[in-house]
This record gives C-alpha cells, sequence and structure tokens, in this order.
C-alpha cells in the first residue's frame, strides 16, 4: 500500500455509478475516475455519454482489461479478481452508493430485500484494491434498526447496516466515519439529507495531522462550505429556493413539439435569473449554454381532470404533505404528495415524479428540472427511456429514475474536495482558485 499519495493522484473507481452524479461531483473536484460500474442498461448509457465518451478531464481514464459496457458489481471481484488486485497502490478511493431501496423510510424496509446485501460486494472489491479512502453513500434508513442479528454472551444486540459496514471496514484496517449530510447546505436547492459512511485507512491516518481529530472528513467539509459556496458564486447564508433554481424552465416561456419524444412539447428557456441559473447553463468547456431548447425539457401530457385536481391541490399549504383530509377531498390516495413552496428549496426528489407539484404551473417537473433539482448542470444528458411503469419500474432506470437516485454532483464535489484534504494531510487554504474559472464564466452573458 503506498501511503504517500501525491496530490495529482487522486483516483477512484465508482461502484454503482449510476448515471454518474457521484462521479461528476468528484471529477469537478479534481479526482481522476479510472473506472465506473453499472448495470443498469439505460443508466450507463447516460453514464457512457456524459463521462465516457467526451476527451475532456470530466472523462473515466478506462482500463483496457475492462469492456466498456455494463457489468454487474456482485460479479465484478470475481471475474475480475486479478485485474483489481494489481490496482493496488493506484487508487486512492473506491467510491460508490448501494441500493437504498431496502433501506428507504419511504418504503416497506423489507429486510428480505437482496439489494440490502449488495454492500458485501463493495467491500470485497474494497479488500481488493486496498484504497486510501472507502466512499459510501445512502439514505438514513441504512443507519437506523434493520438487518440480522448477532448474539454476545449476555444478549441479543441487531446490527444495523451501517454498523456491519463500520465492523467489516474495521477488519480490513479502516477507520469509520459517518454523518448525515444537508444536501441544500452546499448549493443543491433541495432538502436531502444523505448518510455519508467515509473509511480512512487506519495505517495512513497515523500519519496524518487528523489522527486525534473527530469526524475528520464531516469537519473538513463543514469548513470548506463557504469558501466552496463562494467559488461557485452560491449565497452562504440561504438555501436556493425552488422558484431560483427553476424559473427559466416554466412552461409559460414557451414550448415546441419534441424532437426525440413525438406528441409531447419540451420547454423552451426563459431568461436566466439568479447565480444558482447562471452556475447550471454553462457548457462543459466553460461557455455560456447558447440553445434554446434543454435537453429532456418533455412536459408530461395531464389530462384536464388531472390538471384541474392539480389547480385544487396548489391551494394546499404549501412545502408539506397534503392531510388525510385533504387527500381524501381531493381523492389522492398517495401519502407523498406535496405543492412545493416557491421560496423554499424542493423537498427530496424520489423515483416518482407526481410525489412533487410544480410551485407555480399545474404539473408535475420534466427530467430537467429534476435534473436542475439534484444541481446537474444543463450541459448533462440524459439518455434512455424518459419514464416507465407498471412491472417495468421494478427493472427499468429510465430517466426520472436515473435522477432521482443520484447523488447530486455539487454534494459530490464538496465531499470530493473534503476528502482531498485529507489525502493531503491539511485543510485547503481556499477553493476559489479552484473555482475561479467556473464562476467567471458562470457570469457571462448575463
Amino acid at each position: 500500500m503506498n501511503n504517500n499519495l501525491a496530490p495529482e493522484t487522486y483516483t477512484y473507481v465508482d461502484l454503482f455509478a449510476g448515471c454518474g452524479g457521484l462521479s461528476l461531483g468528484l471529477m469537478k473536484a479534481g479526482w481522476k475516475g479510472l473506472f465506473g460500474i453499472e448495470k443498469e442498461a439505460n443508466a450507463f448509457s447516460t453514464l457512457k455519454h456524459n463521462l465516457i465518451d467526451y476527451n475532456d478531464e470530466l472523462k473515466f481514464k478506462w482500463p483496457s482489461w475492462l469492456p466498456v459496457s455494463t457489468h454487474d458489481v456482485t460479479t465484478l471481484a470475481s471475474n475480475y479478481a486479478r485485474e483489481l488486485e494489481e490496482l493496488r497502490g493506484t487508487v486512492t478511493m473506491v467510491a460508490g452508493g448501494p441500493p437504498c431501496q431496502g433501506f428507504s423510510l419511504r418504503g416497506k424496509r423489507d429486510s428480505s430485500d437482496k439489494r440490502n446485501r449488495l454492500f458485501e460486494h463493495y467491500l470485497r472489491v474494497v479488500d481488493l484494491i486496498s484504497p486510501t479512502i472507502v466512499l459510501l453513500e445512502n439514505v438514513h434508513g441504512i443507519a437506523l434498526p434493520f438487518g440480522q442479528s448477532r448474539s454476545d454472551d449476555k444478549k441479543k444486540v441487531k446490527l444495523t447496516v451501517a454498523e456491519e459496514i463500520a465492523e467489516e471496514l474495521d477488519k480490513l484496517d479502516y477507520r469509520f466515519f459517518s454523518d448525515l449530510v444537508d444536501s441544500s447546505l452546499y448549493g443543491v436547492p433541495q432538502s436531502r439529507s444523505r448518510y455519508i459512511m467515509i473509511g480512512v485507512k487506519k495505517s495512513f491516518l497515523r500519519q496524518s495531522s487528523f489522527a486525534t481529530m473527530a469526524n475528520a472528513p464531516f469537519s473538513l467539509l463543514e469548513q470548506l462550505r463557504e469558501d466552496f459556496l463562494t467559488g461557485k458564486g452560491l449565497p452562504t447564508d440561504e438555501a436556493i429556493s425552488a422558484e431560483g433554481a427553476l424559473s427559466d424552465l416554466e412552461r409559460k416561456h414557451g414550448e415546441q413539439e419534441s424532437v426525440e419524444f413525438p406528441r409531447f412539447q419540451e420547454g423552451k428557456y426563459g431568461p436566466m435569473s439568479g447565480c444558482y441559473q447562471k452556475l447550471m447553463r454553462v457548457n462543459r468547456d466553460g461557455s455560456a449554454v447558447s440553445k434554446t431548447v434543454p435537453d429532456s425539457h418533455r412536459f408530461a401530457n395531464h389530462k384536464e381532470s388531472t390538471i384541474e385536481n392539480f389547480i385544487e391541490l396548489m391551494k394546499c399549504e404549501r412545502g408539506v404533505q397534503l392531510s388525510p383530509e385533504e387527500r381524501e377531498r381531493l381523492g389522492i390516495g398517495k401519502h407523498d404528495t406535496i405543492p412545493l413552496a416557491l421560496d423554499k428549496p424542493c423537498h427530496t426528489l424520489t423515483t416518482l415524479p407526481d410525489d412533487c407539484i410544480h410551485y407555480a404551473e399545474p404539473r408535475i417537473f420534466t427530467v430537467r428540472e429534476y435534473a436542475r433539482i439534484q444541481s446537474f448542470p444543463d450541459w448533462f444528458e440524459l439518455k434512455g427511456k424518459y419514464t416507465t411503469g407498471g412491472k417495468q419500474r421494478k427493472d427499468e432506470c429510465p430517466r426520472y429514475t436515473q435522477v432521482g437516485n443520484s447523488v447530486p454532483p455539487l454534494l459530490g464535489e464538496a465531499l470530493g474536495l473534503a476528502l482531498k484534504s485529507i489525502i493531503r494531510g491539511v485543510l485547503l487554504p481556499t477553493l476559489v482558485v479552484h473555482q475561479q474559472k467556473e464562476l467567471s464564466v458562470s457570469t457571462a452573458g448575463v
């Protein structure tokens, strides 16, 4: 194990990569992706289009021994054990977010869900590669009582899955850190709290100035917050609101027949308003977005009766779930339906677009609006099916699901910067220089 990694060797592999939200954030923070593992074809097509096919710094290096295609984490270690083990000393971090459906407090929390054990395959790859840092992201439910039991001499104690992960990382010589992080504190216009787990090699940490620092990665994350937001041109004292994120995507700015999806209308850009929209409407090369129609901004073909229901729903208290009485009055069976407030961040996005109703127009969000709320820049194009339903929903990952399941790139970038500080052994004195180019182009054309 190389414990003297140079700053330019911030390399990582992404397991459960999805469409690339976490990887985009890490790459923006200066990390070099080696490869990303994703088994679902729609999600991988988005990942490939944005983070493999382009030839710039936001691209996976990708080893010759691994086909550029979908892969399953459950078979990765057995199929490529020798190749993975040969990466020892060259990979700084293994990152990823195992599926959260079995842990989610919004779902059934089924202890028999096979997806609950996918972290075991993740840790198998960690064992083979032996990186300096391990990064896992999930919902808070992974840290709540749930899962298998263990016995000792005195009593039977239930382990949470997070505790199981901590125990296994300890066996692999990692010190475990964890915390619940609110994405809205890092520029994401969404009240989305994610449970972040970080393991740092004990042998590396003993040589670091952070050896005795309590919850070091998260202390660093909190310390860099203001510089991070300032470097992005975002406010440090208030969260980005739904209107602040989306007003230039409202339907009132015009629409046209969709080229990609016949029989649907897609929206046009309106004038930019505010710092967040300026940040999102920048191309990957730093130039200002000049196109008139955003990617994946297809409006749903709502029935007139649905629109009427939405109009009534929007008269209810904004930013909170409907009460049982309101649901009964409006004939709505869903428990999670929320008419959003324009002056507050959006609620946590799910993979179901009808959980949230637009703050100003009687409709659900488009995929582009979903991506905006998750902090994907507008140049990031979504691929695959737009939506799906019925039995296919269990197996397919359409665009709404890809975005809804993602780590917000802005949060991923902030985490990436904090973890680079761990490797360096010091907190970066300022992040403004790192982001100066991005900020200057985001204000171009205003």
